[in-house]
């Protein structure tokens, strides 16, 4: 059973995820919230698999909830809901800890499967959507860039894996894509993210921006 968190300033919004998940085994609503600090309480009292996270909220935004949820509750993943007229703030939620995001106008079938990649423990990287918001955000005048030795301690095969992750190639795409078998490719990637303290695959691709790792290019 996978138990779920709504937080979403819009009741109707609310009431048709509850509606969606209701009538799908395997999962359970257990609470729902109207802004990002009643989102934090509801985590912190339930300990939910998955927070659908709204971003634009009164009070505490998605974005700080965000924060504050992968901070405090490590065992506990978010999923960020947004639009494509705010690539920054999905830029922001992904350095804060969210395992991937959807768009509010998703399939129902595609809104069930995310919450099962995220509440299995990988984040939902879209290649084409992801990639070029963060592609986007990191090419603007003044975004800094960490220092590219952070990744002095990966391996040249490591860093080979990383930015395959930043393109947001799955495991199996990237044992096919270096001839490796997919339990290696898992390999490469969990090392990957226990050197560089990343929470998931969602922070690699970030990391991966920031330290230039991979460079930004307009599409």
């Amino acid at each position: 059973m996978i138990r779920v968190v709504l937080a979403d300033d819009q009741a109707l919004v609310r009431a048709g995820f509850r509606l969606l998940l209701d009538t799908e085994d395997g999962f359970e609503v257990v609470g729902e919230a109207g802004d990002g600090a009643r989102a934090v309480e509801l985590a912190r009292e339930h300990r939910p698999d998955v927070v659908v996270m709204d971003i634009r909220m009164p009070g505490v935004d998605g974005l700080a909830a965000t924060r504050r949820i992968c901070a405090e509750l490590p065992g506990v993943r978010v999923l960020v809901l947004t639009t494509f007229d705010v690539d920054e703030y999905v830029f922001e939620a992904l350095r804060g800890g969210a395992s991937g995001f959807l768009l509010k106008d998703t399939d129902p079938v595609e809104l069930l499967r995310a919450l099962r990649v995220v509440a299995a423990g990988e984040a939902l990287l879209a290649p084409s959507v992801t990639r070029r918001l963060i592609e986007d955000f990191a090419a603007r005048p003044g975004h800094r860039r960490p220092d590219p030795a952070a990744l002095g301690e990966l391996t040249a095969r490591e860093r080979e894996v990383m930015a395959l992750v930043a393109g947001g190639l799955s495991n199996d795409e990237i044992a096919g894509h270096l001839v490796i078998s997919p339990a290696t490719a898992r390999t490469h990637v969990s090392r990957v993210m226990t050197k560089l303290g990343a929470r998931d695959r969602a922070q690699l691709v970030v990391l991966a921006y920031e330290s230039g790792l991979v460079n930004p290019r307009r599409r």
